[in-house]
């Protein structure tokens, strides 16, 4: 089923978890619609990955995440969590940004109170602007946007640079400012997990953020929705595994000369037309060509 943006805000107050696996493209994006997912998560750091062969710190721009948007919103219906990074600059940036990216299509908008230029939050290294320049960021977030259900999401990187009972502060703050969805990236330990949601936990919807081998430790969709977390992400899953994949087949490829031992791991040319649907595009471009009347 998909869901609109009204319905996204719904079923994070719902007691059941929302899981959205990242994309990077529009490809990723229908190929998780057809899989069964109803919302998936623009990972600016996957974008980074696979457009630019770089690491998360803060090279992507703000019209290559929405370019990246567009094509998604123009391939699926589903509901699309969009990860804006710091908003690319100050308030009157995060405005801009979040405009574009809600014309795209974007359900909701992820903010961060890093400086700028950003770095992965499970990466060492990073620094803060003010919890009051974060609010007003947030704030100017909310002005810009055009519709409620379009959610804005406060994320604070605080535990690893100011502490975990700091980035409950923030966290409160933000809160305040009247943001739809709170995410607290970087969590470490269960201790930390009870700490937030007893401040928290039915005040407003949680984030949990997946990332294998990062800072937080891997828990299941089920586990994270009895602790207390309304969305879970796993923002670049599917980039670790496609590049596990691709090596291999490199790999093959370079020593065989041939595709022929990877064969049972990939789609052959039809199968990857039915999944693109090649045939439908087809047939509805015969609709409206004129030479078949000639």
């Amino acid at each position: 089923m998909t869901l609109h943006a009204s319905d996204l805000k719904a079923r994070l107050s719902d007691p059941g978890i929302v899981v959205a696996p990242g994309v990077y493209d529009a490809l990723s994006a229908s190929l998780a619609a057809d899989a069964g997912f109803d919302t998936v998560y623009l990972s600016g750091a996957s974008i980074a990955y696979t457009q630019l062969g770089r690491p998360d710190i803060g090279l992507v721009s703000v019209s290559e995440v929405n370019d990246v948007m567009s094509h998604i919103r123009e391939r699926t219906e589903l509901s699309v969590v969009v990860d804006c990074d710091t908003g690319f600059g100050n308030a009157m940036n995060v405005m801009r940004s979040v405009r574009m990216l809600e014309r795209s299509g974007a359900n909701a908008i992820q903010l961060e109170d890093q400086t700028y230029p950003k770095r992965c939050g499970h990466l060492r290294g990073k620094t803060l602007v003010s919890e009051g320049e974060m609010v007003g960021k947030l704030k100017a977030a909310m002005d810009a946007r055009e519709s409620d259900s379009t959610l804005i999401i406060g994320r604070t990187d605080a535990v690893a640079v100011e502490g975990t009972a700091r980035a409950i502060e923030r966290a409160h703050a933000y809160r305040e400012a009247g943001i739809d969805v709170l995410f607290i990236e970087g969590i470490r330990s269960d201790e930390d997990i009870a700490s937030i949601m007893a401040e928290f936990r039915g005040k407003i919807p949680i984030m949990a953020n997946m990332v294998e081998g990062g800072d937080t430790p891997l828990q299941n969709a089920q586990a994270l929705q009895q602790l207390g977390f309304s969305l879970v992400i796993f923002p670049g899953a599917l980039v670790r595994a496609f590049t596990h994949m691709a090596s291999q087949f490199f790999t093959t490829l370079r020593r065989d000369g041939t595709t022929d031992a990877f064969r049972e791991r990939m789609l052959d040319f039809g199968q990857l037309n039915e999944v693109l649907g090649t045939r439908k595009m087809l047939e509805l471009g015969e609709k409206y060509d004129g030479r078949r009347e000639q």
